[in-house]
């Protein structure tokens, strides 16, 4: 009979408490809309409740824009592109980006913590990822502003006007800097929707703005639901849609711009390949499967959801991580040993644990590390499925949660093959001793960005974005300047 060896993270594993503290800042009870240079209450005259997902609490009122709201931001921006910033030098124009960067640095720890309370992530991925990745993007489109013409050789790029700039909940600010930093390098001005359920480090980005001295009009920051969305998208006077969101917001976004002059970039839904073969460094790539799936509590569009290990050493990855999970803390995102923070709302707790059932009820094997989570706010244990078949739901649509569904492969045909069987393209993952095989494999997987031995790693000068229905455009590197220029 075989013997199966488990690690045994009863006794040992107890960490004192290590909450990061909220005493250098003060949260603002209610939070207007940013237009103009300044902070303005809604016409609409309507705010709403954003709150803490770890425990429930609201942390403050935040404007809710309307039609004639998003009419004052654009018409903003418009001017503020006609007599200003479009007659600026690319030098000018840098040494703003620059100094918001520095700014965003200066209060990195502010940033970090009320991405935390608003989002639900662990503050150690706000510290580490999430505002350091923020500013670097500032930094690096910063460099570009005055050498379009060096970027772009015998094509004369030209600024398109004003952007108009969705953005998810996931990655708040980061997302902001992938968006807000291209276009301005490009000449652009701005209107920017923070996500319903956290728009508190937009606003944070706001008084940044301020502090910089960024001519009035040429950012502008709003909130509010899909209907605010929807009013920036069908404002006649914006010549460019950015959205990073859900596949099925993106076709009716585009449903809506056709047969207009509008220019856009989708980044869409995922459902990412991780695949391990036999050659691999095994307790590297669990950690790299452990990255890719609960990184944000698996918030992430790119994250490694569908997990392929070869079948040689399927039994062994698999002990491995559940080895691995067992020692994950799942908490208080504030405190600094949580792996796992809250989700981050309650309707997306539920779409999470209705894919868990959908995923018992297909007959997959459910496996969850018996870890105490807290009885108030929105929570997730870490979960991966076995016996998963390729037309399982679990396998094909995307959850956005920290539920992982695990396969098996023989050949690298075979492998590649399930890779693709997929809707969408965004990423992928390969692990493997040999670098003919990830070549190979990286020149057929069908994913906009494909890591080797390593996953959810970006970087500024990189380009990021997906085929089918993951989306088109590139955000991130020089091809994520293109999007907002427009060539004589």
């Amino acid at each position: 009979m075989k013997k199966t060896h488990t690690i045994d993270f009863s006794s040992d594993w107890n960490l004192a408490p290590a909450p990061e503290s909220t005493t250098h800042f003060k949260l603002k009870e209610k939070y207007d809309l940013f237009i103009n240079g300044k902070f303005v209450a809604p016409k609409s005259g309507k705010y709403f409740d954003t709150i803490n997902p770890a425990n429930e609490k609201v942390l403050a009122k935040v404007a809710e824009a309307n039609e004639a709201d998003i009419d004052s931001a654009v018409k903003a921006a418009r001017k503020a592109y006609d007599t200003v910033w479009s007659k600026l030098s690319g030098k000018e124009r840098g040494k703003y980006i620059y100094r918001i960067a520095r700014i965003i640095q200066e209060r990195a720890r502010e940033f970090a913590v009320v991405e935390t309370l608003n989002g639900g992530k662990a503050i150690r991925e706000s510290r580490d990822v999430d505002v350091p990745l923020a500013a670097a993007h500032f930094f690096y489109y910063a460099g570009w502003a005055d050498k379009l013409e060096y970027a772009f050789p015998n094509r004369k790029p030209k600024a398109l006007g004003v952007a108009g700039q969705i953005i998810p909940w996931n990655f708040p600010l980061l997302m902001a800097a992938w968006k807000i930093a291209p276009a301005l390098a490009a000449g652009n001005t701005v209107v920017i929707k923070s996500s319903e359920t956290t728009p508190l480090t937009l606003y944070l980005l706001a008084e940044v703005i301020q502090e910089a001295g960024l001519p009035a009009g040429v950012v502008n920051i709003v909130s509010g639901a899909g209907l605010t969305g929807s009013h920036i998208v069908n404002h006649p006077d914006v010549n460019k849609i950015a959205f990073t969101g859900s596949t099925a917001v993106g076709k009716i976004i585009m449903k809506a711009i056709a047969g207009t002059s509008k220019k856009s970039t989708m980044e869409l839904g995922g459902k990412a390949a991780n695949i391990i073969f036999e050659d691999a460094a095994l307790d590297q790539a669990v950690e790299g499967i452990v990255n890719g799936i609960f990184f944000n509590q698996g918030h992430v569009c790119c994250a490694g959801s569908r997990l392929y290990v070869q079948e040689s050493v399927f039994d062994v990855v698999v002990q491995k991580l559940k080895d691995r999970m067992n020692s994950l803390n799942v908490g208080d995102p504030l405190d600094k040993n949580t792996d796992i923070g809250a989700i981050n709302s309650k309707k997306q707790l539920e779409t999470i644990n209705k894919y868990i059932e959908i995923g018992k009820n297909e007959g997959a094997e459910m496996y969850q590390p018996t870890c105490d989570i807290p009885s108030k706010g929105f929570w997730c244990r870490p979960t991966i499925f076995t016996k998963v078949s390729q037309s399982n739901r679990i396998s094909q649509e995307e959850i956005f949660g920290p539920v992982l569904a695990i396969q098996t492969f023989r050949t690298v045909d075979e492998v590649i093959e399930k890779a693709n069987n997929t809707p969408y393209g965004l990423s992928a993952g390969v692990w493997t001793d040999k670098g003919s095989k990830i070549f190979n494999m990286t020149s057929q997987l069908r994913a906009g960005v494909v890591w080797a031995n390593t996953f959810n790693k970006f970087d500024p000068a990189s380009p990021f974005g997906g085929y089918k229905e993951s989306g088109f455009g590139r955000e991130g590197g020089l091809h994520g300047l293109e999007p907002y220029l427009k060539f004589e």
